[in-house]
């Protein structure tokens, strides 16, 4: 294998995770060669062809298995329950594997198959793509610019209003489906504080079911203390009718606001690609954040910040330099595994009303 030569990846799931994230940013990464689509709905084997002319679609991940030795990265983007055992059996064949998260059901899980990676020497990547969310970009260079001065609390909220359930396996109460928001957006918001403010010694979470028809949980409180003093306070949510701020940041020195998330998902959603859409990852100054002490950013308090653009194709640039050797895994199954620490911590917490100390 040259510099030159695209290595050759299988996708394995043409629902919203694969059709609208994996594929478009796969197909836009130079070095990487969408080669198969795995899906058994033949109206998603068609939508597959015609998105992506060149592409092979099976119906199953056997058919993809059976010719290992003609790709060099497998992509899983099936559902949650399926992790484990597509991942066990990719990195059985020699494979390289992306993930999409939650990696597994459990930490115990994450970390065997971070062995078998490891004993297989081949690359086990988490898709965090939140961790290349605008607002997170800004937020992490103001905390290395020391905008803030001492951080003392993150607030972090991934909130909808969806009164009715939708239905489908994420809103399973099966517990083998891993369904439920703690595990669908709560994967997002703890990998975030758990990136930005390290690792987390006591978790205390609120969980319930608010919609009527609804299995699992749809509206999710966690707290953090992280190891270095920060307390992060994380919601997710389908049932919240006037949204909060995505972020606010309070320090020493000043806190930070951001409302409003990234563009790159609604971006992704109406068929924008990366190259072909200018501007990628940009948001209007409308939306952009503020910046202040003893002032409100509702009423113009405080100074604007510009909210650096998201940028989710780098997340697949990086794993493209990693198979060659070219640079670090992007999100390792070893972090994923921590943050399924915390999340399991939060169902433990919730359940039981107590703090967990990890």
């Amino acid at each position: 294998m040259t510099a030159a030569t695209p290595l050759r990846v299988g996708l394995i799931g043409y629902g919203l995770a694969g059709s609208v994230f994996h594929a478009p940013l796969i197909a836009a990464t130079e070095g990487l060669a969408l080669d198969t689509v795995v899906t058994s709905n033949p109206e998603r084997q068609a939508q597959a062809k015609a998105e992506f002319p060149e592409v092979r679609a099976v119906a199953t991940a056997d058919e993809l298995f059976d010719r290992a030795d003609g790709l060099d990265l497998v992509v899983i983007a099936s559902p949650n329950r399926t992790h484990v055992p597509l991942a066990t059996t990719a990195l059985d064949a020699g494979l390289p594997v992306v993930v999409d998260k939650p990696v597994a059901g459990t930490a115990a899980e994450a970390r065997e198959l971070a062995a078998l990676a490891e004993e297989r020497g081949l690359l086990l990547s988490v898709f965090q793509n939140r961790r290349w969310d605008n607002d997170f970009l800004t937020l992490r260079k103001l905390l290395e610019d020391g905008e803030l001065g001492e951080v003392w609390r993150f607030e972090s909220r991934f909130e909808r209003w969806r009164p009715q359930p939708k239905g489908g396996w994420r809103e399973s109460g099966d517990p083998a489906e891993i369904g439920g928001l703690l595990y669908d957006l709560g994967s997002h918001v703890v990998d975030q504080a758990l990136a930005l403010f390290g690792p987390a010694t006591e978790v205390y979470a609120e969980s319930v079911i608010r919609r009527a028809g609804a299995e699992t949980d749809d509206d999710t409180f966690i707290a953090l203390t992280h190891a270095g003093g920060v307390r992060s306070h994380l919601y997710v949510s389908a049932t919240t009718a006037q949204l909060g701020p995505r972020f606010r940041v309070l320090g020493s020195k000043a806190g930070y606001v951001k409302y409003g998330l990234d563009p790159q998902e609604d971006t992704l959603r109406t068929g924008g690609r990366p190259g072909a859409v200018d501007a990628w990852g940009h948001e209007p100054e409308s939306l952009y954040g503020r910046i202040g002490a003893g002032e409100s950013p509702v009423t113009g308090g405080g100074r604007t910040v510009p909210t650096l653009p998201g940028d989710y194709p780098a997340y697949y640039a990086a794993v493209a330099r990693a198979l060659r050797g070219e640079g670090p895994n992007p999100v390792t199954a070893l972090e994923a595994a921590t943050a399924l620490d915390v999340l399991e911590a939060a169902r433990r917490s919730a359940r039981d009303k107590v703090t967990v100390t990890l």
